[in-house]
C-alpha cells in the first residue's frame, strides 16, 4: 500500500487551488456583465437622436433627407447589435456547456440539415432587408421632383465655390442672383444661403479637376466632376449656420476649400435675394 504526502489531495478530494491561480470560469463570470451593460447602453442610446449624436459630437441632421440617412444608420447599427447578441450568446452557450470536462472524445455529428438550412437562409433575408431599406432610401434621397422651390448651380474650382441662383433674375443679366464670394484665401468665405421648408436643387460643375461637395449636417454628398453635372436636392428643415468643405483630394490647397452655408427662414431667405438682386443691379449701373 502506497503512502501519500501530507499535502497531497486524497483519491476522492478536489485538487487545491494554488495561490494566484484563477478559478475555472472566474474570467467568464466577469466578462459577461460587463458585455450585457455595454449592449445595453448602446441599445438603450440608440432610439435617442439628439442625446445619442450630441454626445458622440455627430452633427444633427438638418435635412428631411439627413434624416432617413441617419435613420438607415440607425437601423443597420441595432440590427447589427442584434445579430452580435445572438453571435455572442451562441459562443458563450458554447463555452459553458460544451467545456472539457473528460478525455473522452464527445458524440461525432456529420451533417445537420436544419442548422445548415437556418444559417443559409437566415443570413439571406437579412441581406434582402437590408437591401430593400437601402434601395428605398437611396431612391428617396435620389428623386429630383420637376419644379424646385430654389435652384442653386454649385461652381467649384481650384481653390474656391461659387454659388448663383438662376431662377432668381436680375434686370439686365442672364445668369442671375450670384452669392456672397470672397477670394480663397485670405479674404472672407463664400456664402451659401437657403431657406427652410422648401426644395433646394444643386446643380453641381466643376470648371477644372474632380471635387466633392460636402455640407456635414447634410449626411449627404456628392462628387462634383469636370463635364458630368451632378444634381441633388434637399429640404432643409432647421436653422443655423454651418461649414461646407470640399472631400475630394483636388490639389495643393484643397484644405481651404471651405464656404459657409446659412439656413435662415423663407422671409430672411426673400429679403437677402432681394438684397443681391439690388446689389448686382447697382454694380452693373455703376460699370
Amino acid at each position: 500500500m502506497t503512502g501519500s504526502s501530507p499535502g497531497a489531495p486524497g483519491a476522492g478530494q478536489p485538487a487545491r487551488r494554488q495561490p494566484g491561480q484563477r478559478q475555472p470560469g472566474s474570467r467568464l463570470r466577469r466578462w459577461i456583465p460587463r458585455s450585457v451593460l455595454l449592449a445595453g447602453v448602446l441599445m438603450a442610446t440608440a432610439g435617442c437622436e439628439s442625446t445619442t449624436f450630441t454626445r458622440l459630437g455627430l452633427p444633427i441632421p438638418v435635412t428631411r433627407q439627413g434624416e432617413v440617412v441617419v435613420t438607415l444608420w440607425r437601423g443597420s447599427w441595432i440590427a447589427a447589435l442584434c445579430v452580435g447578441v445572438v453571435v455572442w450568446g451562441a459562443i458563450l452557450w458554447a463555452v459553458i456547456f460544451h467545456r472539457k470536462r473528460t478525455d473522452a472524445v464527445p458524440r461525432q455529428v456529420r451533417y445537420n440539415l436544419p442548422i445548415e438550412i437556418m444559417y443559409t437562409v437566415i443570413p439571406f433575408i437579412m441581406v434582402g432587408v437590408f437591401f430593400f431599406f437601402t434601395a428605398r432610401d437611396e431612391n428617396y434621397i435620389d428623386k429630383l421632383p420637376p419644379h424646385p422651390d430654389v435652384t442653386v448651380t454649385v461652381y467649384g474650382y481650384q481653390w474656391s465655390w461659387e454659388f448663383q441662383y438662376p431662377g432668381f433674375k436680375v434686370p439686365g443679366s442672364a445668369s442671375g442672383v450670384v452669392s456672397e464670394t470672397g477670394a480663397p484665401w485670405p479674404g472672407r468665405l463664400p456664402v451659401l444661403e437657403i431657406p427652410t421648408n422648401r426644395t433646394v436643387r444643386f446643380n453641381l460643375v466643376s470648371l477644372d479637376v474632380v471635387h466633392s461637395f460636402w455640407i456635414v449636417p447634410f449626411e449627404f454628398k456628392r462628387d462634383v466632376i469636370p463635364g458630368h453635372p451632378n444634381h441633388f436636392e434637399v429640404t432643409p428643415i432647421k436653422t443655423g449656420t454651418f461649414t461646407g468643405r470640399c472631400t475630394e483630394l483636388c490639389g495643393v490647397y484643397h484644405s481651404r476649400m471651405l464656404f459657409t452655408v446659412k439656413i435662415v427662414t423663407p422671409a430672411q431667405f426673400d429679403t437677402w435675394i432681394s438684397a443681391q438682386q439690388h446689389s448686382q443691379q447697382k454694380s452693373a449701373g455703376g460699370a
